[in-house]
This record gives C-alpha cells, sequence and structure tokens, in this order.
C-alpha cells in the first residue's frame, strides 16, 4: 500500500497555493515525489468519498488528525454538491514536514505544515479551504488569485466547522482594503454582496471560473454594478453601521 500512496504522490506543478500569515522561507518543489518517511497512513471511505491520510510527522497529534477528517466529510461533501458536482471524490492529505508554508492544494493532493498545525490545533478548517481548491479546479481562462482565494475563504465562512475555536473570522473594512486583498477581506466582500445584491453571486463566478469565461464584465451583468461601483457602495455601507 505504501508505494501506492508514494505513487499518488507524484504530482506536478502547483496551481493553487494557501498561505496566510506565515510565508515560505524557500520555493516548495512540487516535482518532488518526497519521500519522507511514512508514520501513519489512513483511508477512509464514506457516502461516495475517499481520504487518504498521510502523516510524515511522527509526532502529528492524532487528536488533530481525527478533527481533520471528521471537517473533511463534513464539509467537502457540501463545497462538492453546490460548487462543481464532477470533483474528485478522492483526496490525499498529507502532514508534511517539508512544507513550509501553511497548507496548499494541488491535483487533488492537500499538503499542511505540522509545524503550523501544532502551534494552532484549532485551526482545522484549513482543510475546508483547501479542498475548496481542489472544486475550484480553475485551469483555463484568467480568474484572478484574488477571486480564486475570495471564494476558498467565502466557503470557508459559510461551512467551516470550527472558525470560532480556531480564532478565523471576516475582518471589518479598515483603510488600505480593497476587494483585490483576497481571502478574508474579498471573503467579506463576496458575503455582502450575496446579501444585497445576487444571491447566487458567488456561485455565478465560480462556474465562470472552472469554464475559464470569467471577465470582470460579469459582476456588472450579474448585479446590475461594477465590481469598483460594488466594492465603493461596500465600503460606504460598512462606514454607515459603525
Amino acid at each position: 500500500m505504501k508505494s501506492l500512496f508514494l505513487l499518488t504522490l507524484a504530482c506536478t506543478s502547483i496551481s493553487l497555493a494557501y498561505t496566510q500569515s506565515l510565508q515560505t522561507k524557500k520555493q516548495y518543489d512540487w516535482s518532488d515525489r518526497n519521500n519522507n518517511p511514512i508514520y501513519r497512513s489512513d483511508s477512509i471511505t464514506k457516502k461516495g468519498f475517499t481520504l487518504i491520510f498521510l502523516v510524515q510527522d511522527s509526532a502529528f497529534n492524532p487528536v488533530t488528525q481525527q478533527k481533520l477528517t471528521e471537517a473533511f466529510f463534513t464539509v467537502y461533501p457540501q463545497e462538492v454538491k453546490r460548487f462543481n458536482k464532477d470533483a474528485l471524490k478522492k483526496i490525499v492529505f498529507i502532514i508534511d514536514p517539508s512544507y513550509d508554508g501553511v497548507a496548499a492544494a494541488n491535483n487533488g493532493i492537500i499538503r499542511c505544515n505540522p509545524g503550523w498545525m501544532k502551534a494552532h490545533p484549532e485551526d482545522i478548517d484549513v482543510i475546508t479551504h483547501e479542498a475548496m481548491h481542489i472544486v475550484q479546479d480553475y485551469h483555463t481562462g484568467n480568474t484572478p488569485g484574488w477571486l480564486t482565494e475570495g471564494i476558498a475563504d467565502y466557503v470557508r465562512y459559510k461551512y467551516g466547522v470550527n472558525n470560532e475555536k480556531g480564532g478565523w473570522s471576516l475582518p471589518a473594512v479598515k483603510p488600505g482594503h480593497h476587494y483585490t486583498n483576497a481571502y478574508r477581506v474579498t471573503a467579506r466582500f463576496l458575503a455582502w454582496v450575496e446579501d444585497n445584491y445576487d444571491k447566487k453571486i458567488v456561485d455565478e463566478l465560480n462556474t465562470a471560473a472552472y469554464k475559464g469565461t470569467y471577465e470582470a464584465g460579469l459582476w456588472a451583468q450579474y448585479t446590475g454594478k461594477t465590481v469598483d461601483q460594488l466594492w465603493d457602495l461596500y465600503v460606504k455601507a460598512q462606514e454607515t453601521m459603525r
């Protein structure tokens, strides 16, 4: 079984990466087969979805592993159902001490830094964000990175199972914020547009990105406002609430 796991790890270039506040110290080689020892390996299948969990850090807490596993089977089916019914049904999750970011996803594989999880054991919804990148699967077109990451954090906001304990929330608007900041800033903006202009805006943008047809004019098509006009309205609305 180990050879099968290692074969599964032979992926090529990274297309989607999630780095929160922790910066990588070096460029991670995603073409490396990664021959770290595997201390634990589990394959769990539920309702048509399979999670292969590989632990390459002997000190990684089994309790954290269980929480991540439970979160995956809670959120991933919801992500697939809403955003991409053709998404992969088998995911490999690697606790990888060679990776010095937070976590990243590509071609059905999620890598997570054990150091991050040790320092932030309640940040379980890192798997919610990364699994959404696998669902997104934006491989064509010109979808901007800020939107890709904003949608993934919007999904974490909507479907996350442990955000409060993990100290994760959407931030209030601050000077210098812009919808292109990505991640939580963009996610909060998307949630506001959804509430105030188009209940299906995230689904529509995700579909366009998946098909490779995203372009900035879609915002006006869906909402009657350009993305810049929506951002200005969003900022003013937040100011009146203070």
